[in-house]
C-alpha cells in the first residue's frame, strides 16, 4: 500500500502541477508565472494540511522527487500547451484527476498521525480543494470551490466511502482504486450535467 500511495501522491502531484500551469492560458503569463503557478497549485492543499497536523518536514521539502513531479509537470504542460488547451476538457480532466488522489492520500495521512476518521475525512478534503483555491485566487478567478458544480463534496463524499471500506476490511489498494474512482467520476458528471447542491439563499 505504501508503494501505491507513495506513487499516486507523485502522480497527483504531476497532475496539479499541470492544471496550475494550464489555468494562466488566457493570460499575457511568462514561464517563471506559470512555474510558481503550478507549483502552488500542487503543493499549496498538502502544505496547508501538513502544518495543520503538525507534521513536519513537510513532504515536498523532504522528498526532490516531488520537485521533481511538479517540474515535469510544468513541462509537459509548456511543450504541449496549445495541444492541451484546444481539448475543452483538459484542464477539467487534470483537476478532477487531482482531487481524487489527493483526497485520499491527505485520509491516510491524517489516520498514519492517529487522527480521528472525522478529521481524517475534512483533512483529506482540504488537501484535494485548497492548492485550486490557490491557484484561481493567485490568476484572479473565483475559487472553484464556491462555483456551482459539486466540487469539495464530491472529496468529502470519497474520502467517507474510503473509510468506511477501510473500517470493512477491503483491502487498502482497492479501495484507494475505487474511493478515487468516485471522486473522479462524481466530479465529471456534476460538471457535465451541472448538477449542484441547493442554494444556501432561498
Amino acid at each position: 500500500m505504501g508503494n501505491l500511495l507513495y506513487v499516486f501522491e507523485l502522480l497527483g502531484t504531476l497532475l496539479f502541477a499541470i492544471s496550475g500551469a494550464l489555468a494562466v492560458r488566457d493570460r499575457d503569463t511568462d514561464l517563471f508565472g506559470a512555474t510558481f503557478t503550478g507549483f502552488v497549485t500542487a503543493i499549496g492543499g498538502g502544505t496547508l494540511r501538513d502544518i495543520m497536523l503538525g507534521s513536519y518536514p513537510l513532504a515536498w521539502v523532504s522528498d526532490i522527487r516531488f520537485l521533481y513531479a511538479i517540474i515535469l509537470g510544468v513541462f509537459v504542460a509548456y511543450l504541449f500547451f496549445k495541444s492541451l488547451v484546444r481539448l475543452s476538457r483538459t484542464f477539467l480532466f487534470f483537476d478532477a484527476l487531482g482531487i481524487s488522489l489527493f483526497t485520499i492520500l491527505g485520509v491516510e495521512k491524517a489516520l498514519s498521525l492517529g487522527m480521528r476518521p472525522e478529521i481524517a475525512a475534512i483533512m483529506g478534503m482540504f488537501s484535494a480543494v485548497m492548492g485550486g483555491v490557490i491557484r484561481d485566487t493567485l490568476i484572479h478567478e473565483t475559487p472553484v470551490l464556491f462555483r456551482k458544480e459539486i466540487y469539495a463534496t464530491a472529496c468529502l463524499g470519497g474520502a467517507v466511502l474510503y473509510l468506511v471500506l477501510n473500517y470493512l476490511g477491503v483491502d487498502r489498494d482497492v479501495n484507494l482504486i475505487i474511493s478515487s474512482s468516485l471522486i473522479f467520476i462524481v466530479r465529471l458528471v456534476a460538471v457535465k450535467f451541472k448538477l449542484a447542491l441547493p442554494n444556501f439563499k432561498r
